[in-house]
């Protein structure tokens, strides 16, 4: 089956690309609203507010990553709660129809799939306790839910919440690509005796599983990016594996650039489009220009 685009709408209420913004999707029920904790005032003013729905909270403690997600039948006065209660989180998402006909019976639902997706990427810690229970929901009603998880799976991290993106890929994924002619580029630092393996795929780099990787960030503290925390998660969450020093992917991981890869694996920050090399000596960067030299615009 072909895959079609979907166009997505994002409204940045005070324009500002850093304030607060809604997204919604054309035939889409849901809605979505995401605003920094300095604007919480004016986020319970808005229709929102009242309505039944989830949230998602996202912070850091003592400079850890943090979310936390729950549910409520009036999203505003659970939210004042959070704001005496907690005090970490610095940004919040509402999750919510238009219409507000999302029932408690549907949002504890959505909850308990987002809590255990979360948990399933590992790709920040959660606040919450246990995976909430969920509830039971007709056969006809849980295919609806699910169609409205997988598009706010796609909205998400188009506002920059990555943390229900999985990056692991699976055998079958792995299998797909070594039929396709998914170019195989190799990254070594011999003298650290680390040599990893990665695929192109659909736009990412995906790390091969056993390839080698630096057990540490060994860059300078005035380099350490998001990078550097990548790479404590991936350990934190058995992504990457550690024994005797030495340390290696225990599954592929897709990366959204050679440079990011790259940067993981030797533990510092690295030019990965130089780095990354084919069987046939060029670079990623050498590959690249070959493929798009005789491009042009499809008639």
């Amino acid at each position: 089956m072909t895959a079609h685009g979907r166009s997505l709408e994002l409204y940045f209420v005070d324009g500002r690309p850093d304030g607060m913004l809604t997204a919604e999707v054309f035939n889409w029920t849901g809605h979505v609203l995401r605003f920094p904790r300095t604007q919480v005032a004016t986020a319970l003013r808005r229709a929102e507010a009242g309505h039944t729905g989830v949230y998602i909270l996202i912070g850091a403690r003592d400079g850890v990553p943090m979310a936390y997600i729950g549910e409520a039948e009036d999203l505003g006065a659970r939210l004042r709660g959070h704001v005496a209660g907690k005090d970490w989180w610095e940004e919040a998402v509402f999750i919510t129809s238009a219409a507000d006909n999302l029932h408690k019976a549907h949002v504890r639902y959505i909850e308990a799939r987002l809590v255990e997706i979360a948990r399933e990427v590992g790709a920040i810690p959660l606040e919450n306790g246990n995976t909430p229970p969920g509830s039971r929901l007709s056969e006809a009603a849980i295919a609806n839910m699910e169609s409205f998880l997988e598009t706010l799976f796609m909205i998400l991290p188009a506002i920059r919440i990555d943390m229900f993106l999985q990056k692991k890929r699976s055998p079958q994924a792995k299998l797909v690509a070594e039929t396709t002619d998914a170019p195989m580029f190799q990254f070594s630092l011999p003298r650290h005796e680390i040599t990893a393996q990665a695929r192109l795929i659909d736009g990412e780099m995906v790390v091969q599983k056993g390839s080698d990787v630096r057990a540490q960030w060994v860059g300078a503290e005035a380099h350490k990016s998001n990078y550097t925390t990548l790479h404590a998660e991936l350990v934190a969450n058995g992504t990457i594996s550690i024994l005797n020093n030495r340390a290696q992917f225990t599954t592929d991981y897709a990366f959204s650039s050679p440079s990011a890869a790259a940067a993981v694996i030797s533990g510092r920050s690295t030019n990965g489009r130089i780095a990354w090399k084919l069987a046939d000596g060029r670079t990623f960067q050498e590959w690249e220009l070959s493929q798009v030299e005789d491009q042009s615009p499809t008639k």
